[in-house]
């Protein structure tokens, strides 16, 4: 299995941006962490939104379908190996299909994506 370009950093963006994933309501101390990952990775905020669609939200979108869906978080390794095989193994169409399908699944998340794009321009600058 191929790793991507400066995996090291990607992963812990990936287990960030999982929590947005959970089945509950994130709290101020998650999206102060998560912003504190971003900024410190090598990744504009326009690249971690496209880390987001394009490899985290294929991987875990479900669990936001999920009625029992996982609430206390994801374990890493089975995290890391599950996107790992969906950036190996994804097609054009698959790329598509994320393309037509993310728009619905942000709608949901925009007031945790607005609150993570406030607390980092507030820190960044």
């Amino acid at each position: 299995m191929k790793e991507p370009e400066l995996f090291e950093e990607r992963k812990l963006v990936w287990l960030a941006l999982s929590d947005l994933y959970l089945d509950t309501e994130l709290q101020e101390w998650q999206f102060q962490y998560m912003t504190g990952i971003f900024l410190k990775s090598p990744f504009s905020f326009e690249k971690i939104k496209k880390i987001d669609q394009y490899e985290i939200f294929p991987v875990l979108f479900s669990n936001l379908l999920n009625p029992a869906g996982e609430w206390a978080g994801f374990e890493e390794k089975r995290l890391v190996k599950n996107i790992m095989n969906w950036m190996e193994s994804r097609s054009e169409l698959d790329i598509l299909a994320i393309k037509c399908i993310y728009p619905i699944y942000e709608q949901v998340n925009r007031d945790y994506w607005k609150r993570l794009e406030e607390i980092y321009n507030q820190i960044g600058f």
